[in-house]
């Protein structure tokens, strides 16, 4: 495969169909007695067979040889990268933050480079998340992974990730993100160097566009947006490492084809990027800063309706009016829990402190909002319509607690001091 082969195609939730070479793909047929070109069909599901219609994915793929030439496997240490709330440590109720994540000398790829700094839920049980940052100065070279324990939702903060996955080629650029389905393969590739970002690790259902309900048809995130690849394949005899992570563990092998030998596939399981400057943003024009809620992309429910597992929110570049409004996000305590990272620029509720490639952490019921200074920002503020320009911060939030590992808590980037942001608001009473 090549760069100039970074071909997409639009649409979320759709059936999407590719082939790399002209008749690879079955007509009438997904599985004939003997496929095109020599080719094995392989099914990919991502719901339970039964799933009804409007949710059921799965994915068609007709490849060279089948995933089932693997071979034995072993553990694979990569200590760092837990799951669920079982990884993590005790930790006191207190709001958290952590300063830009340092990106290490020593050489890691993605897959080494991951960290867990919190998650929640159990991924026996299939709920729940992980919230991870990557540092990595190397691409992945001759190795491929595969999560069968959960999607994984890349935030790309410094550098692009070029992910060949079994579908074809995703570039993903800061300001973009990318969606990979659970148990697909993958390798990515670092073409500016040293780079860093965010993963969503959801182990509970798939991530969706959510509903517009009073919105109407239009609105946030649009399915048209959302891109898919297009059929490639490697020579089917390049030796590759295949990590495999189930069950909270890493495991690997040592296999004589790549696993990115499919030459045609359908269906509507699919890895796809999506730009956040198409999102459609939704404020207030009277009065009052609206739930941000208007800003959710895609959502993971869970078993209580409108109780999300997860839901993965950005607060991007947009118009602030309102009248006789306190515009920033007001101080709250909220039943779901939330992890935010910042991308580029500043976040208008923490002018200070909260920087790109860090992030903080608001568990349930913990008292946040903003800072002194954003409080007398806001305060004194000409109410004129505002352009809130050059920034992206983004959020995972759920509806389970995140537990903090050992990394985040004593790995040094924690900041001691948050708390003071605080300590400036007076008892301003008459």
């Amino acid at each position: 495969m090549s760069a100039s082969e970074l071909r997409y195609q639009n649409g979320f939730g759709n059936e999407f169909a590719s082939e790399a070479v002209a008749g690879a793909l079955p007509q009438g047929r997904n599985s004939p007695q003997r496929a095109p070109h020599g080719l094995y069909a392989e099914l990919l599901s991502g719901t339970a067979f039964t799933a009804p219609r409007a949710a059921n994915r799965r994915t068609w793929m007709y490849r060279r040889q089948p995933s089932a030439l693997s071979g034995a496997y072993e553990p694979y240490p990569q200590p760092l990268w837990t799951s669920g709330a079982a990884g993590g440590v005790d930790s006191p109720p207190d709001p958290l933050r952590w300063n830009p994540f340092a990106i290490p000398d020593a050489p890691l790829d993605l897959i080494d480079g991951i960290r867990t700094v919190a998650a929640n839920g159990d991924v026996q049980a299939q709920t729940g998340l992980g919230a991870l940052v990557y540092t990595a100065n190397r691409s992945m070279s001759k190795r491929a992974f595969v999560n069968a324990d959960g999607e994984m939702l890349f935030v790309p903060q410094q550098g692009r990730l070029r992910i060949t996955t079994e579908l074809g080629r995703l570039e993903v650029a800061p300001g973009e993100i990318a969606l990979l389905p659970r148990g697909l393969a993958f390798r990515v590739e670092l073409p500016d160097g040293a780079s860093r970002g965010y993963v969503c690790e959801n182990y509970g259902a798939q991530l969706r566009l959510p509903e517009l309900g009073p919105i109407g048809s239009n609105g946030l995130a649009n399915a048209r947006d959302f891109q898919a690849p297009v059929a490639a394949h490697e020579d089917a005899s390049a030796p590759t490492e295949v990590i495999r992570k189930v069950g909270g563990r890493l495991w690997r092998n040592s296999q004589a084809a790549t696993p990115f030998n499919v030459v045609a596939w359908h269906g509507n399981l699919v890895p796809l990027k999506y730009d956040t400057a198409r999102f459609m943003t939704i404020g207030t024009i009277s009065y009052d800063h609206p739930d941000p809620s208007i800003f959710t992309v895609l959502t993971s429910p869970s078993d209580t309706p409108g109780t999300a597992n997860c839901d993965f929110v950005i607060f991007p570049p947009r118009w602030m009016v309102a009248e006789d409004t306190f515009r920033p996000p007001w101080y709250h305590r909220n039943v779901m829990s939330e992890f935010m990272g910042l991308v580029h620029g500043q976040y208008d509720a923490k002018p200070e402190g909260f920087k790109p490639g860090g992030a903080s952490l608001h568990n349930c019921m913990v008292p946040h909002g903003p800072d002194a200074e954003a409080f007398e920002k806001a305060s004194s503020a000409p109410l004129a319509p505002h352009k809130l320009d050059n920034t992206l911060a983004f959020m995972f939030e759920s509806r389970w607690r995140f537990v903090p590992t050992a990394f985040a808590m004593q790995g040094g980037a924690l900041d001691a001091g948050y708390a003071s942001c605080w300590n400036g608001l007076q008892d301003r009473f008459r």
